[in-house]
């Protein structure tokens, strides 16, 4: 497993990036996952214009009462994938918030399932409103979840 490394990039580190190049920089390991990253062992890994993908490691922390990774973890994954697939249209200047997050749970997902895939791209850009769906995968390209994210656009917010 890769070593990466968690934390909050500063404003001087992002001062004129647009969404997709701080994104980038995440992916390259020049700027810090966020600290949510660590505490779900779930990464972006990759980014494009209106395409971002992570991979997670469901693991034992993960499990709900039934012994299979809480839903919670699908959900939050698929906002992170979706919120980060809008977040790479966004000009330099400009931030986000999810407005609505609606997940599909299609098999379980168990400490067995191994590493999973999320993928997600924009399907819908406004001016304030950027829709995408995501995908869970497992590693034989089954869906696990699927779902929709809807996040607005803060202008100026960095």
């Amino acid at each position: 497993m890769t070593a990466y490394r968690y934390g909050l990039a500063g404003p001087a580190q992002v001062a004129g990036k647009t969404g997709r190049e701080i994104l980038q920089s995440i992916v390259d390991g020049d700027l810090p996952q966020a600290p949510i990253s660590e505490a779900l062992s779930f990464w972006l890994v990759e980014v494009g214009d209106g395409f971002a993908a992570f991979e997670g490691e469901p693991g034992r922390h993960l499990l709900n009462p039934m012994g299979t990774v809480h839903g919670g973890w699908a959900l939050t994954l698929i906002d992170s994938v979706a919120g980060c697939a809008g977040h790479s249209l966004l000009p330099a200047g400009a931030g986000y918030t999810t407005v609505e997050t609606k997940g599909n749970f299609a098999r379980p997902i168990t400490r067995e399932t191994g590493r999973v895939r999320a993928e997600a791209r924009a399907v819908a850009q406004g001016r304030q409103i950027i829709s995408s769906e995501a995908r869970i995968l497992s590693a034989d390209g089954k869906v696990l979840a699927h779902g929709t994210s809807t996040i607005l656009v803060l202008s100026g917010a960095r």
